[in-house]
Formats: C-alpha cells, structure tokens, sequence
C-alpha cells in the first residue's frame, strides 16, 4: 500500500515530536497514530532512557479499542527487544494496530527486526517514508550503532582562496556574524567539541555555544587532542564541563574514548591540522565549509596534508546544501563513500 497524504502528514509531525527527546543513548524518536480514515489520535515521543518509547507513548493515551485498525506513523523501525521496556512491535501488535509507517530502518543487532515481527503478524508495513529527514534527527545515534564511534562533523571557516587566516596568523574574523552565529547554534547541537593543543595555544578558545555573550543551554563537552599542554589559565579549563585531554596523535582511540562516555556526536572545530587528520583518516561523516567573499593568499591553508597524492585520490563529496550567511556562504557536504578505517596508522601526525 502506497504512503497516503494523511500519513507522509503525519510524519513531519512525528519528526518534529522526535527532536523534543533528549539526545543520548537511546535515539529521538516520534510517533503519531492515525484512525482508519486518517484523523489524528495520539501523538508521542521518547523522553529518554528508561520512559516510554514513542510507540508505547502514543499508545498510552488512546483507551483500549480505540487503536484497533489504526495506523501507527513512526520515525524509526518498532524495536524488537526487551531492554528497561518491552518490544514496541509487540506493543503495536496487541494494541491491533493495523498498519505501520516509519521512516529508517533500526541498525541495532538486537533491537532491529520489529518490521519482520510485525509482518508476521499480519500488520501491513511501509518504510522509507521521509528516510533522509529522520536520518538527520539521529545521525549521531545511527553512526554509534553502527560503527561504534561518533558522528563526525568536521568545519572549518576559509576565504576565497582557501586561506584560514592571512600570512600573520590572524583569523579572527574571516567570517561575517551571521556565519558566526550558525557555529554557535551547531555546537549546541554537538555532545563534545574538538580542538587540536596548537589552535589553543594559538588562539585559547572559549569552546563554549553562545548567542552574544550568553551561553546557549546545551553545552559540548570540550576535547583537546594532542601532546603539547594545555596552559593552566586556558579559557578552556574554565568551560562549564570538565574538559577532556587526550595526549595522543591516534584518532581512532579517541573517538573510542568518547564513544564508552556516551559522546554520539563530536563537533571539530580546528585548526587546520587536526580538521585534516580527520579527513585524512576517514572520520568525517559530515563536512561543514564556511566560505567568506575574501582574498588572503599565502601559506595559511585551510587544509593541509589529507593523503591525497593524485588527482585520481581526490576526497569525492556530496554537496547536501549551499546556505548563505550575510555575505558568507556554507556548504554542506558528507563523503561519497562512508568509511571508518580502524587507522591504520596510529602514530598520524595530524592532531598536535
């Protein structure tokens, strides 16, 4: 049965239900249950480890006989496993839901397979419904469960020409303050945020999410990643979480390191070294590249060595958005081909 006008309704409502769960271990997720003919019965959304799923939610406001024959709009596959609750796809099967929609599949070895379960029950399923909007809400989530480490996003601010600051070092500000502002609502959305010792040593950042000069809510954990020390008087030994020191050149320990914290999305905010050794050792999972209408020549690249030696090695990208800030522009990229080597070369020089 084809997705109906009701149901792909339904789910830009479940989506936007789903953005209200608290990030975590546990994926935002959100649910809409629609009668036979289409109308709105409940609406839920996780609200975090240990509640309700969205499904059970929903559920949970409906009497009885009232979600027999109805159709359940949901933004990820109906888990299949016990954990602190019971199977969401045995939920809706006793519930007499009679149809499912949902958007992704669920990576997970043991909570997946709910769609199967479901089908064997004789409820009609359909999925892909609105698959890259949801993807969007639980990247961090989804790149944790099946890769084990977290989502990477890598950014960088250049000129023109590819410069992160002129001949002298300088860099602040390359770009504009609406640009500025889109990083600081970005790093509210990260769990932790990277920098190498040589961008705080050189430009002792704050590392904090701001709007002005008032801190934004949802704080990133601060992560600085390299061998030489961090002064005692760093603006980043004052951020509102503990910051984390890794005095090692071995991204791949790193992420793993963060990944047992719970860390599902990591932000690298620079400087060019250590944005280059994520590239260059396949972690980036999300590239963003603020681009300002200025002209700055000289050594000062934006990227350095990335392991290309030829054109024929070039890092293929997929633009996903061009968003213009002021007069600065914003592309938004992520890797043709996905990979997550397991680093072949610890001792990579990319991160001091």
């Amino acid at each position: 049965m084809a997705v109906n006008a009701a149901e792909r309704d339904a789910m830009v409502r479940a989506l936007h239900l789903a953005a209200r769960g608290p990030r975590g271990a546990n994926p935002q997720v959100g649910a809409v249950i629609l009668s036979p003919e289409g109308r709105v019965l409940a609406e839920g959304w996780h609200q975090g480890a240990g509640t309700p799923h969205a499904e059970v939610d929903a559920l949970s406001k409906l009497d009885p006989l009232e979600a027999r024959g109805a159709t359940a709009v949901v933004t990820l596959e109906p888990c299949n496993h016990t954990g602190r609750t019971g199977p969401c796809a045995v939920a809706l099967i006793e519930a007499g839901i009679a149809r499912v929609v949902y958007a992704l599949d669920d990576p997970g070895a043991v909570s997946g397979g709910g769609a199967d379960r479901l089908r064997a029950s004789g409820v009609d399923v359909d999925s892909g419904e609105q698959a890259e909007a949801a993807h969007a809400v639980i990247d961090g989530w989804l790149t944790a469960q099946r890769l084990g480490r977290p989502h990477v996003t890598v950014k960088w601010a250049q000129s023109l020409d590819g410069r992160a600051a002129a001949d002298d070092g300088s860099s602040m500000w390359i770009t504009g303050p609406e640009a500025r502002a889109d990083v600081h609502r970005r790093r509210a959305e990260a769990d932790a945020i990277a920098v190498g010792t040589g961008t705080v040593l050189a430009d002792d950042p704050s590392l904090t999410a701001r709007d002005g000069d008032a801190l934004l809510p949802h704080q990133p954990i601060p992560v600085v990643i390299g061998a030489r020390v961090t002064p005692d008087d760093a603006m980043v030994r004052r951020h509102p979480h503990t910051p984390l020191f890794f005095d090692t050149h071995d991204l791949h320990a790193v992420l793993a390191d963060l990944h047992s914290r719970g860390v599902q999305s990591l932000f690298v905010e620079g400087g060019p070294t250590l944005a280059s050794a994520f590239l260059a050792a396949g972690f980036a999972d999300r590239i963003l590249a603020y681009v300002a209408p200025v002209l700055l020549g000289g050594r000062r690249l934006a990227l350095t060595d990335i392991g290309v030696g030829s054109l024929t090695e070039a890092r293929r990208l997929t633009i996903d958005e061009w968003v213009p800030l002021g007069g600065d522009l914003l592309a938004i990229a992520h890797p043709v081909e996905e990979t997550d080597p397991q680093h072949e070369d610890p001792q990579h020089e990319g991160a001091a």
